[in-house]
């Protein structure tokens, strides 16, 4: 499936050639980390080498100043090539993005974070999640506690869904403040003791992100490494554009799909037929299905990411179209690999093809924020909201 109708600058021309020769390469290796559920370390050799992780740090530190478009066009096309090293490259960048949009870390730890991750190829992610805290997004609070201990704070607690663990340099976690009982936000370098990594991702997809548990016992930080509070959700919290490299990384998983599905069907003849299955009107069908489909949502996810771009002051009334994209993009995803099978037939099962990773990994996007009942939720409000209609 081509790219070029979304392509509109030089430089995204020149990102998407890169991301193409990347995936490339991942596609190789892809199997083997899924199979034996590793982190991905060579892929992120690789992006560290092209100069991928400070893609979202801003300009005057040293970084490209990604934007959501430009994002997008990355994610999914890497997404091709192995879909776990895409979102996990996700997490980093848009956490990053979200940082210099919002300016929610003072001037001298933003310089200094991204001053690392350019020049010691540094990784963070951040660890929000938790076992009995619910979803984040949906305001659970976390059980992890930081202690106001002299000039230090004393951070305990786990958390789980932690992408990237094994590779982390940093970990962005939220911890509810004893004596206040509000939340804070801390920077957490993986070589500080009491942390521990719980190998506990044995999942049916997305294997090699490896989002293992995050164990803090009694961790030691310096009062700097809180870079803020943490604010309650509400109705009118801000829209958080940098999400939707979700949705990206799971299309591109999709399109993989749908490209082996074109390809087989130009090359496989049953010696029940006198021609290739693609001249089939069933097998044509269902390719037409599918592109349309991944028209419709790619369409809608970069109009998204475009609007978010271009229009700086219109960014909280893009909510809905947000989350909109994300659901539209995830089902449609599990959609199209599913009629990829199909057009693949019983060897669309057999783990020597890559059709039942793909299967298994779009499965997980239903499962990202935000959850499909929640944009129901948004737009449902928005609806019932309005005075007489659109």
């Amino acid at each position: 499936m081509l790219d070029q109708q979304f392509i509109k600058t030089d430089r995204q021309k020149v990102f998407l050639e890169k991301a193409s020769e990347l995936a490339e390469q991942f596609s190789e290796r892809a199997d083997y980390y899924d199979r034996e559920a590793l982190f991905p370390f060579q892929n992120f050799h690789d992006l560290k080498k092209a100069g991928f992780l400070k893609l979202s740090i801003p300009e005057k530190y040293g970084g490209d100043n990604l934007s959501l478009y430009e994002f997008v066009l990355i994610q999914e096309k890497l997404a091709q090539g192995d879909g776990a090293t895409a979102l996990s490259l996700g997490w980093h960048l848009g956490i990053l993005m979200n940082i210099r949009e919002t300016e929610k870390w003072d001037e001298k730890t933003h310089a200094r974070i991204s001053r690392e991750i350019i020049q010691f190829d540094k990784l963070l992610n951040s660890a929000a999640s938790e076992p009995n805290g619910g979803s984040p997004a949906r305001g659970g609070k976390p059980e992890t506690t930081a202690k106001r201990s002299g000039d230090k704070w004393i951070i305990n607690g786990k958390k789980i869904f932690t992408s990237l663990a094994p590779a982390l340099d940093y970990f962005l976690i939220t911890a509810t403040i004893e004596d206040t009982g509000e939340v804070g936000e801390f920077i957490i370098p993986k070589e500080s003791r009491g942390l521990s990594i719980e190998e506990t991702w044995n999942t049916l997809g997305m294997r090699g992100t490896r989002s293992d548990d995050l164990i803090l016992e009694n961790v030691e930080l310096e009062l700097e490494a809180m870079t803020g509070l943490k604010m309650k959700p509400s109705k009118g919290a801000s829209p958080q554009g940098w999400l939707l490299h979700i949705p990206a990384c799971y299309l591109g998983i999709a399109i993989a799909a749908r490209n082996f599905a074109v390809e087989f069907a130009k090359k496989h003849q049953p010696n029940s037929l006198n021609h290739p299955i693609k001249d089939l009107p069933e097998v044509r069908r269902k390719i037409a299905n599918m592109d349309l489909s991944l028209l419709t949502a790619r369409h809608l996810l970069y109009g998204t990411a475009e609007k978010w771009d271009t229009a700086p002051n219109e960014r909280n009334k893009l909510g809905a179209e947000l989350a909109a994209a994300k659901t539209v993009a995830t089902n449609t995803a599990v959609e199209v690999v599913d009629q990829a099978m199909r057009v693949v037939g019983g060897q669309s099962i057999f783990n020597s093809l890559p059709l039942q990773r793909y299967y298994r990994d779009v499965r997980a996007g239903l499962h990202n924020p935000p959850a499909d009942e929640i944009t129901f939720g948004i737009l449902a409000d928005q609806a019932f909201s309005e005075g007489k209609g659109k």
